[in-house]
């Protein structure tokens, strides 16, 4: 699905207790683009990142990644090529180790082991952790389980990342080795964020919602 639009075409969405959260949000995001979602806490920003990724259904309108719309059906290959970085570290680092945390995706693909090592390999050193491979993530700095968290995304090797207030936690240090990072990358790059700073540095369109 690499080179391919984002595509969101009318979509609305409303969580089962009655909170309408999106209405009638369409966008479109070409490959390779840095773009901030922002606005007020319940703007439904998180819920439109959720979308994305099939985590929550598509219940009235349209989602396409590369063509490919988003349904029960494509869910799983559609978590391939777009990972969501939570806004919670703690969300995506449950095994013993940072190692395991990031081994743990590829080998539910089911891919040979030494595949498996190269991703986290790669995946670790490109985010700065490859001494920390071995440490229990609760043993992480704010800034390094950040890291960590996003290294279980990239070993995935995913076309597009997603990522929920990615500077929330980090001290002023963490903070700007976060945006070294983001800048780095050559993803497509959506970014659900309230730190205007990071938008500047980082993001080349702004989406209010």
């Amino acid at each position: 699905m690499s080179h391919h639009v984002v595509d969101v075409q009318h979509l609305w969405f409303t969580y089962p207790d009655g909170t309408v959260a999106l209405q009638d949000v369409s966008l479109s995001i070409p490959h390779g683009e840095s773009v901030a979602l922002v606005g007020e806490n319940g703007a439904g920003k998180s819920t439109l990142l959720l979308h994305l990724n099939g985590s929550l259904p598509v219940s009235r309108g349209d989602i396409r990644i590369g063509g490919v719309p988003v349904t029960r059906e494509t869910a799983a290959a559609i978590r391939r090529a777009v990972g969501m970085v939570f806004q919670d570290p703690d969300d995506q680092l449950f095994m013993p180790t940072v190692d395991e945390d990031v081994a743990f995706g590829p080998l539910n693909l089911r891919l040979p082991g030494p595949e498996v090592e190269q991703r986290v390999a790669s995946a670790l050193e490109r985010v700065g952790m490859t001494a920390r491979r071995a440490r229990p993530p609760y043993r992480l700095s704010a800034g390094e389980k950040r890291a960590a968290a996003i290294a279980t995304v990239l070993a995935m090797a995913p076309d597009i990342l997603v990522m929920d207030e990615p500077s929330s936690y980090l001290d002023p240090r963490g903070r700007r080795r976060l945006i070294n990072l983001l800048r780095s990358f050559e993803h497509t790059r959506i970014i659900a964020t309230h730190d205007l700073e990071l938008v500047v540095d980082v993001c080349s369109r702004v989406i209010v919602m």
